[in-house]
């Protein structure tokens, strides 16, 4: 067995590494760039390394300063994690020379795999069921639109080297597909340093469910169930769970051979997964394999029962298999939601920053299991040189109800603040009836919202527990300060009796008591039971509402509470009567108008400026190209007008709302 792993990734994966591999007993080393010098990896490992600058290209992806890190430390293997070198095969031959070991798969199947064009016919050859389309190279727009005419829109136009929703771009028609060779081109250069594309008919109306095996050295080769992760965003998946509500068993079990069958013809070592579109008929077809370990794992974890690091690591030191395909036991269900730190009133865009406060959910008392796997802690940065996850948020449970419901209770107590993040959006898509039952496609969130989503879309089951809530809060408050001002308690709860709660502009009278267990709230002619020992200054209220367990994010915020609960943000005023019926009369002040201005809509880095001053340009015309998060986003003209003046330049790193250039 190994006895120094050097981990060369970061974040949550490297944790992640960190943790098996400790308890294994083998020493671990960490490898950071500038700014994650202060990175929870580089704490949890045993020994740590600077491998360079901020950005990727300048240290987690620079072979040389990652073989010195190993050099200097001694470290006998490798692991990947997965993103940046994890699946380079020159990275794999580097370290084979040298005598390190790599815990993934031998760069001939990396090869094989990691090039989407050669992978679908190496799976064609292997009797796998693919997608029809162009797997030659495609040399530039024109032709790309030629190809797609003959395989008929829509297409997909993809990375050959790509991954994780990079260098992907779906066509509908001519426009479209000029437009997405150019942008999946340029994402795919950038990201991979590879610029070939290539074209596959889009199935519409898919499911993206994927295969998990694990094979060793000694030919064996046992799959350990599915993942469904039709629930994606611009590609990338955002909800995943464990098994599918879609499969059926037969379909199941031929979906496990065609992918065992694939990895032995590329004799495959280490963990993998094979993914597969399937469409409403329940027929499949191979998408690509993965030939590292998933962001998406600890589903397959904890229904599976086995540690998927361990396994990677024991099979890298020439151990066999200890288990064969009829060990492989489905227990329970698993749903994991990707905690990210981005907008997701704003179109999702990427928030940077201090983690001002981070406070997880625990475990919940008897049956189920809440799982959090983060590179991140409370006082920390979310950078804006990396991916903008803060966290992945895993549930277990007996059934896929018992675990939905876990997840929507720790989306509740999943506490941060200092960076925008996207929990009311997880929590609307686990409520939302299509996932409960189970009738999901990639196109889900599309179809769902598909203006974006925006605080309309995250509707509460009963809006009067956040108004009980609130009067409970103000209670506690206003009673605090009588009894500071010389008032015993008695005096102090009855000079707080009534009040009106101010939500959505709908004003609600309401008269409160307080009792040994908590408050009875009556509002509407309805008496509201709230059995709590919340206390002032705690940020999570926790209660039992009308016999039912609730937790609620409540905080001060200037005049107002703040309370979030299910998705739901709510800015809540408690006033005297006499103040509600003047506060009726106010006067709602209007935002500036910034529509003769284009503002950047995220930190981010200005790559490309598309006009000049002075310059006439189209609705819809390309102005600027914003690099946030790995990914690139088009700035377009929203009405025909004249570019007056531009205030930054290419290369420039623009904060949220700095003006890139205005208009007449």
């Amino acid at each position: 067995m190994f006895k120094k792993i050097l981990i060369a990734n970061r974040g949550e994966i490297a944790c992640r590494v960190i943790k098996s591999a400790q308890r294994m007993g083998i020493t671990t080393v960490a490898v950071y760039s500038e700014a994650d010098r202060l990175a929870l990896h580089v704490d949890m490992a045993d020994e740590a390394v600077c491998i360079g600058p901020a950005p990727s290209a300048q240290s987690y992806l620079v072979t040389k300063n990652i073989m010195k890190a190993i050099r200097d430390t001694g470290a006998d293997a490798v692991h990947p994690g997965y993103g940046f070198l994890s699946e380079n095969a020159a990275f794999t031959r580097t370290l084979a020379r040298k005598g390190i070991t790599f815990i993934g798969p031998k760069p001939r199947a990396i090869t094989a795999m990691g090039d989407k064009i050669a992978s679908k016919k190496l799976a064609e050859k292997a009797g796998v069921n693919t997608i029809p389309g162009h797997l030659e190279v495609i040399k530039n727009a024109s032709q790309a639109v030629k190809i797609a005419r003959k395989i008929g829109y829509p297409v997909m136009l993809k990375a050959s080297a790509g991954g994780g929703g990079e260098g992907m771009r779906v066509a509908y028609d001519d426009d479209e597909c000029r437009d997405g060779f150019a942008r999946a081109t340029s994402e795919a250069i950038s990201s991979f340093g590879d610029d070939r594309i290539f074209a596959e008919k889009f199935i519409e109306q898919p499911r993206h469910i994927e295969i998990q095996l694990i094979g060793d050295g000694h030919g064996n080769v046992v799959y350990l169930g599915e993942r469904e992760c039709s629930i994606q965003r611009r590609h990338q998946k955002v909800i995943e769970e464990a098994p599918s509500a879609f499969l059926d068993e037969a379909t199941r079990q031929a979906m496990g051979a065609q992918a065992v069958a694939l990895a032995k013809a590329v004799k495959y070592q280490s963990a993998g997964t094979v993914e597969f579109i399937v469409d409403k008929d329940r027929n499949f077809y191979f998408l690509e394999m993965n030939t590292r370990l998933q962001v998406e794992h600890p589903v397959t974890e904890l229904i599976t029962g086995f540690d998927l690091v361990e396994m990677m690591i024991r099979v890298a030191a020439g151990q066999k298999l200890q288990i064969t395909q009829d060990d492989v036991k489905i227990n329970g269900w698993a749903i994991e939601a990707r905690v990210y730190a981005e907008d997701p009133f704003r179109n999702f865009l990427p928030s940077i920053g201090r983690l001002v406060r981070y406070q997880h959910p625990t475990n919940p008392a008897g049956n189920g299991i809440v799982r959090i796997d983060t590179g991140v802690y409370e006082g920390g940065e979310i950078s804006m040189y990396y991916d903008p996850m803060i966290a992945k948020l895993v549930t277990w449970g007996r059934d896929r109800h018992h675990a939905t419901a876990l997840m929507q209770k720790a989306l509740d107590e999943f506490y941060i603040r200092g960076v925008s993040h996207n929990i009311a959006f997880l929590s609307a898509l686990v409520a939302h009836p299509r996932f409960e039952q189970g009738k999901i496609t990639t196109n889900f969130i599309a179809e769902e919202y598909p203006d974006g989503f925006h605080p309309a879309d995250a509707i509460h089951d009963d809006p009067l527990i956040l108004v009980a809530v609130a009067a409970c809060m103000n209670f506690a408050a206003h009673g605090r300060a009588m009894m500071d001002g010389g008032l015993e308690f008695e005096e102090a709860a009855q000079s707080c009796h009534d009040w009106v709660v101010v939500l959505d502009d709908t004003y609600h009278p309401i008269s409160i008591s307080s009792h040994y267990s908590g408050y009875d709230v009556k509002v509407e002619d309805r008496v509201i039971p709230v059995k709590t020992d919340w206390q002032l200054g705690e940020p999570l209220f926790h209660a039992t509402i009308m016999d039912m367990d609730v937790c609620m994010q409540v905080e001060c915020e200037d005049v107002c509470y703040r309370l979030t609960h299910g998705g739901v943000q709510a800015d809540i005023h408690v006033l005297l009567p006499d103040v509600a019926d003047l506060n009726k009369l106010m006067l709602v002040k209007q935002p500036p108008d910034t529509s003769n201005l284009l503002l950047s809509p995220m930190p981010g880095l200005l790559i490309s400026l598309a006009v000049s001053p002075g310059q006439e340009v189209k609705e819809g015309e390309e102005l600027a190209v914003i690099e946030a998060m790995k990914m690139e986003n088009v700035m377009r003209a929203s009405r025909d007008c004249v570019v007056e003046a531009i205030h930054v330049s290419e290369g420039d790193n623009l904060s949220v709302d700095q003006i890139i250039m205005d208009f007449t």
